[in-house]
C-alpha cells in the first residue's frame, strides 16, 4: 500500500509548479473561510467546546489531507458526528470521547489495511438518507438551549426537549434575536456572494461586532486556547481496561459513521473531478488522524462534502489545498483568538440550524416519496427514527435488516409460465419430431430457485396434464439453493415414476454447479441436458416409457 500511494503521489505532483502552488493556496484559504464557522459551531455543537472544534479541522486537515485517498478530501468536524458525540459527552464526559475516538481510529485503520473500503457498498441509500435526517434533527434539538438562552437536562437531545416540561421553556429574547439574525442572514445571502465570502462567517462577524459594540448580555463562546496542546486531552494514565470495555459500542458508531462520511464524500468528490477515491487510502487516513486527534483535545473528524466541495470549485489542484486550509485556521486561532472567544452561542446555534436543514437530502426524500416506493419509505422512516432514539450504529442495523428483508421478498420472485410446444410454429415437418414431441409442454422458469419457492416449484407437476414430455427451460435461473434442489428432486423421481420424459433447457454455469453438487446431474442424466429447448425438439429421443408401453 505504501508503494502504491507513493506512486499515487507522483502522479498527482507531476508537473506541478507555481500556478499550481497559487491554485491549492488560494483555495486552500477560501476552504478556510468555509470551515471556521463550521469548526467553532460543531465543537459547540459536540457537547465540547468551540476550541476543541477548531483544533480537530486543524490537526485533521494537516493529517487527513496529507494521507488522503483523493487529492481533494478535506476533513474535520462535522454535523453528523458531532450529533453522535452529544450523548457521548453527557455519560462519559470529555475523556470519554477521546477514549472513543483513540479506538475508533484504531478500527478505521484497520478496515484501511484489511481492504474494507467497499462496505459502504451494502448500505441502502434510504439507509443512509434516513440517518442522515435523523442526525439533522439531532442537531436542530441540540441547538435549542443555545437557540433561545434556555436550560434543559438530559443525555441526549431529545431527552433535553423532553425536559423543558418540568423545567419550563422562557427563552431570552436577545438570545433569541442574535439567534434569528443568522439563521435569515444565511437563508436570504446570494448563493453567487456565498463563493466570494461564506453567509456562515459574515453572518457571525456581523453578529459578534453587533453583540460587542451594544454591550448584549449573552452567552458567549469563551476563551480560545492558542495552542495546539491544550490542557484538555488525552492522556495515556486514561487508559483503563474497564472503560475501554465500556467506549467500544461508541467507538465502533464513531467509526462507522467516519467510514460512511468519508466514502460518500469521496464518492461525490470523484464524480465531480472525475478522479477517483481510493477508498482503504482514505479510512488509513481517518485512522491515523483519529488515533492523533485525542492527544490533540480534538473530537472525532472525517471528510466533509461541504469543504471538499468547495475546495474542487474554488480550484484545488492537489492535497497541499487540504493542508493550507490547516494553515489558515492555525493562523485564525493565533490573531483572531480573543475576537473568536466573543461571538455569540445563539449566532453560532443558527449556523447549525441552517445547516441541520440543509443536511437533509430533500431531493431524495421527495423523489423517494412522490414514488411512493414503501420499502425505501420505511427504510428511510425507521432508520431517521431509531437514529434520533438510538444511536447510529443500531440505527443501520434496523434500516440494513429492513433493507434485506425488502431485498430477499424482491429477489426471490420466482415465474413459471407453460406452453405447448408448437411444432408448426417450428417449421418442423419430420413427421416422426411432430409425433414425439405432440404431447410435450414447456415450463419456463425465471427467477432464483430457492428456499422461498420450494412451493412454486412443486406445483409444476399439476400444470402437466395430458403430457408425456416436460422441457424445464432454466435460462432465467440465477441460482438454486439445497431446498429447491431437494424439492426439484423429488419432482422429477415423482414424474418419472409416471413415465414422464423431463429435459433441462438452458441451464446457466452456476446453477449447474449446484445440479452437480446436489447429485441432480447424475439423476436427470447428462443426456437430458441441453443448451434450448430448440435443440430438444430437433432431437429425436427415445419415447418415455409411458408411451413405449
Amino acid at each position: 500500500m505504501l508503494r502504491a500511494f507513493a506512486e499515487d503521489l507522483k502522479q498527482e505532483f507531476h508537473g506541478y509548479g507555481t500556478a499550481d502552488l497559487m491554485k491549492d493556496l488560494m483555495a486552500g484559504l477560501t476552504v478556510a473561510a468555509v470551515a471556521l464557522p463550521l469548526a467553532l459551531a460543531f465543537g459547540v455543537s459536540s457537547g465540547a467546546d468551540a476550541a476543541a472544534g477548531l483544533i480537530t479541522a486543524i490537526v485533521a486537515g494537516f493529517v487527513m489531507s496529507l494521507l488522503a485517498g483523493g487529492y481533494y478530501q478535506i476533513s474535520g468536524p462535522t454535523g453528523a458526528m458531532s450529533a453522535v458525540l452529544i450523548s457521548l459527552v453527557a455519560s462519559y464526559g470529555l475523556d470519554g470521547v477521546f477514549i472513543a475516538t483513540l479506538l475508533a481510529g484504531i478500527l478505521l485503520l484497520l478496515a484501511g489495511i484489511l481492504h474494507l473500503g467497499k462496505l459502504t457498498a451494502f448500505i441502502p441509500a434510504p439507509v443512509i438518507t434516513g440517518f442522515t435526517s435523523g442526525i439533522a434533527v439531532i442537531i436542530a434539538l441540540g441547538q435549542v438551549d443555545n437557540f433561545f438562552g434556555t436550560v434543559s437536562e438530559g443525555n441526549s437531545a431529545v431527552a433535553k426537549l423532553l425536559s423543558y416540561g418540568t423545567l419550563g421553556f422562557s427563552p431570552d429574547l436577545t438570545t433569541v434575536a442574535i439567534g434569528a439574525f443568522v439563521v435569515l442572514f444565511m437563508v436570504v445571502f446570494p448563493k453567487k456572494w456565498n463563493a466570494v465570502v461564506p453567509a456562515s462567517l459574515l453572518g457571525i462577524i456581523l453578529a459578534t461586532a453587533a453583540s460587542m459594540l451594544m454591550g448584549l448580555e449573552v452567552a458567549v463562546v469563551g476563551e480560545i486556547p492558542q495552542t495546539l496542546f491544550p490542557e484538555n486531552s488525552l492522556r495515556l494514565s486514561s487508559l483503563q481496561l474497564g472503560t475501554l470495555k465500556e467506549l467500544i459500542t461508541p467507538a465502533i458508531s464513531i467509526a462507522v459513521l467516519g467510514m460512511i462520511e468519508s466514502l460518500l464524500c469521496g464518492a461525490s468528490a470523484g464524480q465531480m473531478t472525475g478522479v477517483r477515491l481510493k477508498s482503504n487510502q482514505e479510512l488509513i487516513a481517518q485512522g491515523v488522524g483519529n488515533i492523533l486527534l485525542p492527544f490533540f483535545g480534538g473530537i472525532p473528524a472525517t471528510a466533509a462534502i461541504a469543504r471538499t466541495s468547495v475546495a474542487i470549485r474554488s480550484g484545488a489542484r492537489t492535497r497541499l489545498t487540504g493542508i493550507f486550509h490547516a494553515v489558515g485556521l492555525l493562523i485564525s486561532m493565533f490573531v483572531l483568538a480573543p475576537v473568536m472567544s466573543q461571538i455569540p452561542m445563539s449566532a453560532l446555534a443558527g449556523v447549525l440550524m441552517v445547516t441541520a436543514w440543509r443536511m437533509n437530502e430533500w431531493k431524495s426524500i421527495r423523489y423517494i416519496f412522490s414514488h411512493r416506493f414503501k420499502g425505501a419509505m420505511l427504510e428511510f422512516l425507521a432508520t431517521m427514527a431509531a437514529t434520533i432514539v438510538f444511536d447510529l450504529t443500531v440505527a443501520i442495523m434496523i434500516g440494513v435488516l429492513i433493507g434485506l428483508v425488502f431485498l430477499v421478498t424482491r429477489l426471490s420472485f420466482i415465474e413459471i409460465n407453460y406452453e405447448d410446444v408448437d411444432m408448426d410454429r417450428m417449421h418442423v415437418t419430420d413427421p416422426a419430431l411432430r409425433e414425439r414431441y405432440a404431447h410435450a409442454r414447456v415450463a419456463y422458469i425465471t427467477g432464483p430457485m430457492i428456499f422461498a419457492n420450494t412451493q412454486s416449484v412443486s406445483e409444476i407437476a399439476e400444470h402437466l396434464d395430458g403430457c408425456d414430455t416436460l422441457l424445464l427451460s432454466m435460462r432465467g435461473v440465477s441460482n438454486i439453493d439445497i431446498s429447491c434442489a431437494e424439492t426439484l428432486r423429488t419432482l422429477v423421481k415423482q414424474l418419472r415414476d409416471k413415465g414422464m420424459d423431463v429435459v433441462v433447457c438452458g441451464l446457466p454455469t452456476h446453477a449447474m454447479k449446484m445440479m452437480r453438487r446436489a447429485d441432480l446431474h447424475e439423476l436427470i442424466g447428462e443426456e437430458n441436458f441441453y443448451w434450448s429447448v430448440e435443440r430438444v425438439l430437433l432431437t429425436n429421443r427415445p419415447m418415455p416409457a409411458c408411451r413405449q408401453a
